[in-house]
């Protein structure tokens, strides 16, 4: 009987390599079937429904005889791909901390990102760009549905290692759907101010991610456990995705503000919150610890929650004092969260979250949330100007005072905590269904059953074989 090869397709006679050894033939047809078929109906949709916007079409654009500079595209496109880097390099080398598991983790992101923004530019255009009969897009459009596709990389983050290819396209267009009806309820019917997403990313992406990774709740993943850990190299690579999250975090937050000193505050409000809460991180970590040593964990991912809880606020004006200290809580909070309510929820309440994401993502998001709600309340003439009308346009105009508005930022974080927990019950159970290939409760976070992986012994069964035929020759 000869045995599968190994990369390459040569076949060594008999060698059992890593995927034959844990986890059979991959995925089987599902993902190809998956892949394919999706992409032609998004390719089908986007003939029918999409065409460029007033800024990218070159009859509309050149109609009107203004000049190039005054595109969107200067004004945004930087910030577009810093948060482009951020959700490929970032999200995705972030969640290589498991020590078989990174091929998985960079390249189940990259696959469910490229899906997921084309989805949220269809879904988010519905909402926000349909008139005429045709979703019209631009340079906005891209970074909106960055901002989506980052809401369900938080939820992967939480799934990571547990579930199979095929049910993270699944879940993802399903949460796309469903992040654009909340993002539609909260800043076109309520009127909420949330440039940075505390709210409609972090918050919803995380508690979506959390309520999925119950619904799937494995009582023998202790048996994978082994490989539910991190060596030192993954966790350098890890650490790459971190520093890239963390200096491109202000580009994030302020990329849809408007232009000006809008988009300044925002920068500079997330710049120095993140300053804060890295102190806080680190100091917390050595707090925690028995031994006073820093845990790589809470370094990878607290010291970035100063950039979630800033998210709602970042365009108010909460001035450089406040940044820090939202920072500080944040990142006090963030490993205060991983020391001890993980553990917790993974031992009473059966939430077996990978990545930390309730940590990292959901109580900064509600943190931020918070802060966004009584800044608003706050706001007044005095402090804004001229600038209330950028800032909060219904207050300016006198629809509403500044206690609504607060109010209406509080009621916005209500409807996407029962939105994310609604919807992530019902996907949960949708994902649930035998027919994915996820992966068994004794071969979880592993490469090989996805991936050709040359394992140590199968480079040494490779220097063997090298070695017999120049014997032979």
């Amino acid at each position: 009987m000869g045995g599968g090869g190994g990369r390459g397709g040569k076949d060594w006679g008999g060698v059992m390599t890593a995927s034959n050894r844990i986890g059979g033939r991959g995925p089987g047809w599902w993902l190809p079937a998956i892949c394919l078929v999706l992409q032609i109906i998004l390719i089908i949709l986007f003939g029918v429904l999409v065409q460029y916007n007033h800024d990218t079409d070159a009859k509309l654009w050149h109609k009107g005889n203004q000049s190039d500079y005054e595109n969107d595209f200067y004004y945004r496109y930087p910030s577009f791909q810093d948060v482009h880097v951020m959700i490929f390099v970032g999200f995705g080398f972030l969640m290589t901390f498991l020590q078989r598991y990174g091929f998985s983790s960079v390249g189940f992101n990259f696959l469910i990102a490229a899906f997921s923004l084309q989805w949220a530019t269809l879904m988010q255009g519905f909402f926000h760009g349909f008139h005429g009969g045709k979703i019209h897009i631009g340079v906005e459009s891209m970074i909106n549905a960055d901002f989506c596709t980052g809401a369900v990389l938080i939820s992967f983050g939480a799934v990571l290692g547990k579930t199979s290819p095929v049910q993270l396209l699944v879940m993802a267009m399903f949460e796309v759907t469903l992040f654009s009806i909340n993002e539609y309820i909260l800043l076109s019917l309520l009127g909420a101010r949330d440039a940075g997403g505390s709210m409609t990313i972090h918050t919803f992406g995380a508690y979506f991610g959390l309520v999925v990774t119950r619904v799937l709740y494995r009582p023998n993943l202790d048996k994978s456990q082994k490989r539910n850990s991190s060596v030192y190299h993954s966790d350098l690579f890890a650490m790459i995705g971190t520093l890239f999250l963390w200096m491109f975090w202000p580009s994030f937050n302020s990329a849809v503000t408007a232009h000006g000193d809008d988009q300044h505050r925002t920068a500079m409000n997330t710049y120095y919150s993140l300053a804060s809460c890295t102190l806080a991180t680190f100091g917390m970590s050595a707090l925690t610890a028995h031994d006073g040593k820093l845990d790589m964990v809470h370094i990878q991912n607290a010291a970035l929650a100063g950039g979630v809880a800033i998210g709602t606020a970042g365009e108010m004006m909460l001035t450089p004092f406040g940044s820090m200290i939202v920072g500080f809580l944040a990142g006090i909070i963030s490993v205060l969260g991983f020391k001890y309510l993980s553990p917790f929820l993974e031992s009473k309440l059966k939430i077996q979250d990978t990545c930390g994401v309730h940590n990292l993502h959901g109580m900064p998001g509600i943190l931020g949330a918070i802060v966004g709600a009584v800044t608003a309340a706050a706001a007044t003439t005095e402090i804004y100007g001229g600038g209330m009308k950028d800032v909060f346009p219904d207050v300016a105009s006198q629809a509403r005072d500044s206690f609504k508005q607060g109010g209406l930022q509080a009621i916005s974080l209500v409807v996407t905590l029962g939105m994310a927990l609604g919807g992530g019950l019902i996907v949960g159970f949708i994902l649930k269904l035998p027919i994915y290939g996820s992966p068994s409760d004794t071969i979880c976070y592993e490469d090989s059953i996805y991936w050709e992986v040359e394992t140590h012994d199968d480079q040494l069964t490779t220097v063997r074989a090298e070695e017999v035929e120049k014997l032979n020759s």
